[in-house]
């Protein structure tokens, strides 16, 4: 989620230009399902996962369609589907064993679906896509597996909403300074938000949910605050590659599923793999 500098309004809700109160609404939203799913029948949390990961990957096959590149979506959201079942009832060696499968059967289908030409950059393409977001969003369900699974999956998700409200309030109330040429809105003073935000959540969750040690909270925020950065910033490479602003416009005032998801993956595995190292 790109934060923005501040700057006068731009016909939206807000002085960012975006509709504030339809981007609330539509996280409030999916915060509910997210919750409602976790601590009721959080297998029901899988559906969910599939379902936005799902729309996500069919944006990214319109988007690299725009310049020529051929993914077929059908396969790839059936791998999606494999994957998080595998990791959730199997485990690790299941879903890379299951991405495996279905990135080799990736080649197979575009050597009959498409001839020689533009094979390399098409499968190239496919795989990617089954990588990023699915194999990515599998962690997911590697946090959902264990007893206090549905405390994980809110511990990962909370830091990395924070790093995106952080980061927002922040640029807009102080950015001056841009981080990078890759996504100018984005400034220092939005990640040292992004960062503050990140560290007190992940204190307070960890310790509270999962019983963990203050500074293993706070690592765990300052990690995803970095991370989630760069997890936008990768989106935001893939969209200037490709020429285009937005990945989708599915969610008002937030645009596609991708551009809610970018912060969310590149944080997920390493947000597990310290919980399963602390916890």
């Amino acid at each position: 989620m790109e934060e923005r500098t501040a700057g006068p309004s731009a016909g939206g809700g807000s002085r960012t230009g975006r509709n504030l109160p339809a981007a609330i609404g539509v996280g409030a939203g999916l915060a509910a399902s997210v919750l409602i799913t976790l601590y009721t029948v959080k297998e029901l949390f899988l559906l969910v996962l599939v379902a936005a990961v799902g729309v996500g990957v069919v944006e990214l096959v319109r988007a690299f369609a725009t310049r020529g590149i051929r993914v077929p979506a059908v396969p790839i959201l059936v791998g999606l589907a494999a994957m998080q079942a595998a990791a959730y009832w199997g485990g690790g060696s299941w879903l890379l064993g299951t991405f495996v499968a279905f990135a080799f059967g990736l080649l197979v289908w575009r050597m009959f679906a498409g001839g020689t030409d533009g094979y390399v950059r098409d499968a190239t393409a496919s795989v990617f896509i089954l990588f990023y977001p699915p194999l990515l969003a599998g962690f997911a369900a590697l946090l959902l597996a264990p007893p206090d699974g549905n405390d994980r999956v809110v511990v990962f998700i909370a830091v990395t909403v924070a790093s995106d409200i952080g980061g927002y309030a922040a640029g807009v109330l102080f950015g001056r300074h841009p981080m990078s040429l890759i996504s100018p809105k984005k400034t220092w003073e939005g990640f040292g938000g992004s960062v503050v935000a990140c560290t007190l959540v992940g204190t307070w969750l960890v310790t509270w949910l999962l019983g963990g040690e203050w500074w293993q909270g706070a690592l765990i925020g300052a990690l995803a605050a970095a991370l989630a950065t760069v997890g936008d910033l990768v989106e935001s490479m893939i969209k200037r590659d490709l020429g285009i602003k937005d990945l989708g416009t599915i969610l008002p005032g937030h645009g596609g599923l991708m551009d809610r998801l970018d912060s969310l993956v590149s944080t997920l595995v390493p947000v597990w793999l310290l919980l399963a190292l602390f916890i």
